[in-house]
C-alpha cells in the first residue's frame, strides 16, 4: 500500500475470502496459497453516456499471472476519454476513464518479470507480437487491439466495471497485463511523463513515422489540443520551415507559437487562401488533421498541395462520412491516410522519448495547461469540451 486511499477490501455484504481446501482435505496445506483480496481505489467513473462524472471507490482484482498493479502518479485528460463519455465512441458503463498515465509498479502477479518500484508509462495498445501485422513490423495495427472498454473489477455497490482501453488510468491505481506497461527512467516529471503514452507518442509519431517530414518542408496542423501541439513540436524538430497552426479558437495562438508554429491561422472561410499565400500558392506538403471530423479532414485536404499528404490523426465517429470528388482525388495526386498511435512501436519509442525528455531535448511544458487533483478531473472534461488549453493532468501522491 502506498497511500491512505489505497486499501485491501472485501466487497460489502460478502463473506471474507477463505483458503480453498481440496476435496478430502480437512485443512489448508500442500502449498496452496490464500486467494489475494481485491484492491479498493478512488477513480473517475462515468455511469452512462452524458452522465455526470464522479470520483468513486471501485474494486480492482489483485494481479493475476503476468499482470501488475501500478500506483498512478499522473494521468492526462485526453479527448478520446471525452469521446467515450459523449457517445462518439461506443462504450460500456460504468466506466473508469483515462488511458494516458505514468506510475510505479506496486505489486506483481505470478510470472511477472518486472520489479516492484519500477517507474512505467502505460500503453493502451500493447502489441501481441505474434499476429501478421506485428510480424511484419506494424504493431500499431495489431490484430489483438484493445477494445474501447474492457470489463474488470466492480463499483463499490457491486456493479461490474469497465475500463477505458483496458486501463482506466484516472484512478489511484490500475491492474493491467505486464505488456501494457513500459519501463522508463526514474526522476521524470510525472505530469510530462504521463503524456508520453498517448499525446506525445501519437503526435511525434505522426510526424516522424507516418509523414516523415523532412527539413525545409511545409506543415499545417488543424486542431491544437494536446496531440496537435505535439505535432507542432515534432515538426519544428524535424526541420520544417513553414509550420502553420490552425484552430477555431484565437486563445490557442500563444500556445501554438510556443510549441513551434511559425504562424497561427483561424479556421474560417479564408483559410485555404491564407495557407496558399504562405506557401507560394501551392499549399502545404503535409496537413495533419488532429480533430477527427469529416469537415476538418476536408479542410486539411484543401490546404495540401498537389502530391502532398493529409494525415488524419484525430479519431472520429463511424457515421461521420468524408466526401471527396473522384476527379479531385485523381487530379490532386494527394495521399490521404491515418496515423494510428503515431504508426509507432511503443515498446521501442516510449523509452526513446523518455530519454529525450530526461536529457532536456524534448520540451513538453507547453503541452501541460495545468495540474489538478483527481477530484477536479470532472472540471477538466468541461474545459476539454470547450476547447480550452492543451492537456490538463491529474496528479496523485
Amino acid at each position: 500500500m502506498t497511500g491512505p486511499e489505497l486499501s485491501r477490501a472485501m466487497p460489502a455484504g460478502r463473506a471474507e475470502l477463505s483458503l480453498a481446501v481440496p476435496a478430502g482435505d480437512s485443512e489448508p496445506g500442500g502449498g496452496i496459497e490464500p486467494a489475494a483480496a481485491p484492491v479498493t481505489v478512488r477513480a473517475l467513473v462515468a455511469r452512462g453516456s452524458g452522465a455526470e462524472l464522479r470520483v468513486e471507490r471501485v474494486r480492482l482484482p489483485a494481479p493475476g499471472p503476468g499482470e501488475v498493479r501500478v500506483t498512478i502518479r499522473a494521468a492526462g485528460v485526453c479527448h478520446s476519454d471525452l469521446s467515450m463519455v459523449n457517445g462518439t465512441i461506443a462504450a460500456r458503463f460504468p466506466l473508469v476513464l483515462g488511458h494516458e498515465a505514468t506510475g510505479v509498479i506496486a505489486e506483481t502477479g505470478p510470472g511477472s518479470s518486472l520489479a516492484v518500484g519500477t517507474p512505467v508509462v502505460l500503453n493502451w495498445a500493447p502489441a501481441c507480437r505474434a499476429c501478421w501485422w506485428c510480424r511484419r513490423g506494424e504493431p500499431w495495427l495489431c490484430a489483438d487491439t484493445t477494445a474501447p472498454t474492457v470489463p474488470r473489477g466492480e463499483t463499490d455497490d457491486g456493479v461490474p466495471l469497465h475500463l477505458t482501453l483496458g486501463l482506466g488510468a484516472l484512478a489511484e491505481a490500475v491492474v493491467v497485463p505486464e505488456r501494457a506497461v513500459i519501463p522508463v527512467p526514474a526522476g521524470l516529471p510525472p505530469e510530462r511523463a504521463a503524456l508520453l503514452g498517448c499525446a506525445v507518442l501519437t503526435g511525434v509519431g505522426a510526424v516522424r513515422n507516418t509523414a516523415r517530414v523532412a527539413p525545409g518542408e511545409s506543415v499545417a496542423v488543424v486542431g491544437l489540443g494536446g496531440v496537435g501541439l505535439a505535432v507542432l513540436t515534432a515538426a519544428r524538430r524535424a526541420g520544417a520551415t513553414t509550420i502553420l497552426a490552425i484552430d477555431v479558437a484565437e486563445a490557442k495562438r500563444e500556445l501554438a507559437l510556443a510549441a513551434g508554429a511559425t504562424d497561427f491561422l483561424l479556421s474560417d472561410d479564408r483559410l485555404s487562401k491564407e495557407v496558399r499565400a504562405r506557401t507560394e500558392g501551392r499549399g502545404v506538403d503535409h496537413a495533419f488533421e488532429c480533430v477527427g471530423r469529416a469537415a476538418t479532414i476536408r479542410a486539411a485536404w484543401r490546404l495540401t498541395r498537389r502530391g502532398g499528404a493529409v494525415i488524419v490523426v484525430g479519431m472520429g465517429a463511424k457515421d461521420d462520412m468524408v466526401s471527396l470528388g473522384a476527379l479531385d482525388i485523381f487530379h490532386s495526386a494527394r495521399t490521404l491516410r491515418s496515423s494510428v498511435y503515431g504508426s509507432s512501436d511503443p515498446d521501442r519509442e516510449v523509452p526513446a522519448l523518455a530519454a529525450e525528455l530526461s536529457d532536456g531535448v524534448l520540451d513538453l511544458r507547453v503541452l501541460v495547461s495545468g495540474t489538478i487533483s483527481l477530484d477536479e478531473a470532472p472540471m477538466a472534461f468541461d474545459r476539454l469540451a470547450r476547447g480550452e488549453g492543451a492537456r490538463w493532468v491529474v496528479t496523485l501522491s
